[in-house]
């Protein structure tokens, strides 16, 4: 396979697609539109009109960018294939420090490539019957924005203002915790393949993130990605009776990433850090 890796466009989305069913991921079509908008997606031809590898890097700045969508079509594996997208995405992301969760199938790869492991996710999944909470949030207007994008650089690690500023069209609900002195929270739920995942959620505290969540989850099945570093979410998701479904690796590569977990408190996707 000596096809070269080059740049995707929106119009190569259902080749994508027919990856990730080859590799028995779902369609995720509202996630793969929100990444072909903010991120950079690339892609080895596999001279039938598919595609045998995709990669997609999300660039926040010169700081971090976040690597997601790793994919290489069964019939192209062992070829050397996973290791070249991700070299050329590596190369081309032109950040300080780079992140991804890690499967337990793609973690060699990684670590083979330099990353190291931070931390680890597991992702509870299962039906709740809605919000148990109400009056703590409020919908986002256009004026909280320069305050959610502020408390997301200071918390992530880096600037996401082209993921930030596109959360409340994306989301299905984009609220914010407001008190005296600000925006002390914010939070959203997006669906994906008939699923409502709940984030981000970046709060200032415990009880303010634990409170938000639970106004903003929707009645149905849902979905957290929850860093083992929030143990108080696991008790959470437990007590809404949500059951682990797996777990990933939370690695990074380059300068460690200056970000504060204890108030990161669920991802916006683990494909965007």
């Amino acid at each position: 396979m000596d096809s070269p890796v080059r740049r995707l466009s929106i119009d190569d989305l259902p080749a994508c697609q027919r990856l990730a069913a080859d590799r028995e991921w779902g369609k995720e079509d509202r996630k793969w539109r929100f990444l072909f908008s903010v991120g950079d997606v690339y892609g080895i031809d596999d001279g039938n009109g598919g595609l045998a590898a995709t990669v997609v890097s999300t660039p926040y700045g010169k700081d971090v960018a976040a690597i997601s969508m790793v994919l290489v079509a069964k019939r192209y594996e062992r070829r050397g294939l996973g290791a070249r997208i991700m070299r050329h995405a590596m190369d081309e992301a032109g950040t300080a420090s780079l992140c991804l969760t890690a499967t337990a199938m793609g973690r060699p790869l990684y670590e083979h490539l330099g990353f190291r492991s931070v931390g680890t996710c597991t992702t509870y999944t299962g039906e709740v019957d809605g919000p148990s909470r109400q009056g703590v949030s409020v919908p986002a207007t256009p004026a909280d924005m320069p305050a959610v994008r502020a408390l997301d650089a200071e918390v992530f690690g880096a600037d996401r203002t082209q993921v930030v500023d596109g959360l409340p069209s994306f989301c299905a609900t984009f609220n914010v915790v407001r008190d005296g002195s600000g925006i002390a929270g914010f939070g959203g739920v997006w669906w994906n393949d008939g699923r409502a995942l709940v984030g981000p959620v970046v709060a200032r505290d415990e009880g303010t993130a634990l409170s938000l969540v639970d106004e903003i989850v929707p009645p149905g099945p849902v979905r957290l990605d929850i860093d083992h570093r929030h143990p108080e979410l696991v008790a959470w998701a437990e007590r809404r009776g949500l059951s682990p479904f797996f777990s990933t690796t939370v690695m990074e590569y380059g300068e460690p990433i200056a970000n504060d977990p204890s108030r990161l408190f669920l991802p916006v996707a683990q494909a965007l850090g």
